[in-house]
């Protein structure tokens, strides 16, 4: 897990660096390639599609526990290549989004879906969900052995 640590500051870093700009996107939104994605500012209060709205403490709370007590359970654990790599993309997109409900109350999204109805998100989210892909791959693959 120490030897991946990088991925997850390089994660958040990225979306520290994307959320930046989020200001400068105008309210109305910009399409960046038609029909696909565009760009629309949001705020979102909450945690995933916006659960937990309006008590941003809580929400940060929450992962505050949750990143902890990842912390903790992995502590010593012999993890393989993939389940690191998508642990500390989940870690760095939870750091990053934590950051936000901690000192803004919510998470600035922005990345749109033009071709479907779905949330509004950020680069933190995209980790996340990354991240939850590569350990479910990992698992898939026989990443853990079955003991006896």
């Amino acid at each position: 897990m120490k030897r991946d640590l990088w991925i997850a500051g390089a994660v958040y870093l990225t979306d520290r660096i994307t959320k930046a700009f989020w200001g400068s996107i105008p309210k109305e939104g910009v399409t960046l390639i038609p029909g696909v994605v565009g760009l629309y500012p949001a705020r979102n209060t909450g945690m995933a599609f916006s659960m937990l709205s309006g008590q941003p403490w809580l929400t940060g709370l929450l992962s505050l526990m949750l990143i902890a007590g990842g912390f903790l359970y992995l502590r010593g654990k012999k993890l393989r290549r993939l389940e690191s790599v998508g642990l500390m993309m989940m870690l760095g997109g939870a750091c990053g989004n934590l950051t936000d409900r901690l000192l803004a109350g919510s998470v600035p999204d922005m990345v749109e879906l033009l071709f479907v109805r779905f949330a509004i998100f950020n680069a933190a989210d995209v980790c996340l969900v990354a991240g939850c892909a590569l350990v479910m791959a990992d698992l898939l693959l026989g990443g853990r052995k079955k003991h006896g």
